[in-house]
């Protein structure tokens, strides 16, 4: 295998962000979204770029943008990557969880799921918000008990909402007990339960190359441990390239050894190394610039 993780020097990512659709049923304010043409990936492509992965990736989450649960081969695409030896991460809003419970709680690949409850405060969906809370602490019960780990997030680091405040109360009404159900604080937030979360988001600004820059001396954890490809098999340097600008090179035309290897690919990864930004999208990353990578 070409870069051993084992190796610092030459480590390849751990984490492979393969966009399994970029279709959405919620258009959320915190949200980039993305102007691409709307797209699902087949069997036979996820298939593939799951085989190119596999190498360089022990993690593999089915997003980047898009609602993973939304895709209608989501159980063969999980079985698939139970195959392959890959731990699976889904990052949703919740809104299709108990449609797909069966399908999620029977893979043995699922590791975790994240789900974003700040998605009802930016959509104030035609379900009530107690019927929506309910449906995805239910969901996080069930897989628990499964073995899957759950984290619910809520954006409040830099700016807290009414909202939050009902979300919180209702979470300490499901799952406060009288037998010592005490929520223990982390770092990022609380342990609910075993394998049961709550985690603080940081708001941030998304890239966007129509922005003024943020900053040029950062770094960035883009290609030392993780990338992304997009539905159309447009490989990335990070999750948060929304429109595929740094399009490194597509995975369904050209192997990703190559296409680490290539001339673009070494100078990204050597920009964040030196912290000397020079593509535009990551000079315009608000991310880097709010955790400020010591790495």
């Amino acid at each position: 295998m070409e870069g051993s993780r084992s190796d610092p020097l030459n480590a390849m990512p751990n984490k492979a962000f393969l966009e399994i659709t970029n279709a959405c049923n919620l258009s959320c304010s915190f949200c980039h979204g993305t102007r691409r043409p709307i797209r699902y990936l087949s069997r036979e492509e996820f298939t593939h770029a799951a085989g190119q992965l596999r190498g360089f990736a022990d993690y593999l989450y089915f997003h980047l943008m898009g609602e993973p649960l939304l895709h209608p081969k989501l159980g063969e695409f999980l079985a698939i990557a139970h195959d392959m030896g890959f731990r699976v991460i889904l990052t949703t809003n919740g809104t299709l969880l108990s449609a797909r419970e069966e399908i999620l709680l029977d893979a043995p690949a699922l590791h975790k799921v994240s789900i974003s409850l700040h998605a009802y405060e930016a959509n104030r969906m035609g379900m009530p918000l107690e019927a929506y809370l309910t449906d995805c602490f239910r969901f996080c019960e069930r897989a628990a008990e499964k073995g899957i780990i759950s984290v619910m997030r809520l954006w409040n680091l830099g700016g807290a909402s009414a909202e939050n405040d009902v979300i919180l109360r209702q979470m300490h009404t499901y799952y406060d007990t009288d037998d010592g159900g005490a929520w223990k604080e982390i770092y990022s937030g609380y342990k609910i339960r075993d394998r049961v979360f709550l985690e603080w988001g940081e708001k941030f600004d998304w890239p966007d190359t129509e922005t003024e820059p943020v900053s040029t001396t950062h770094s960035c954890y883009g290609l030392r441990d993780q990338i992304g490809v997009l539905a159309d098999g447009t490989v990335v340097p990070c999750c948060l390239d929304a429109e595929g600008a740094v399009n490194l090179g597509n995975l369904f035309e050209t192997s990703l050894a190559e296409i680490l290897a290539s001339p673009r690919a070494a100078s990204l990864k050597r920009s964040f190394e030196t912290r000397q930004i020079t593509e535009p999208l990551c000079q315009r990353c608000g991310y880097a610039k709010l955790k400020n990578y010591r790495k």
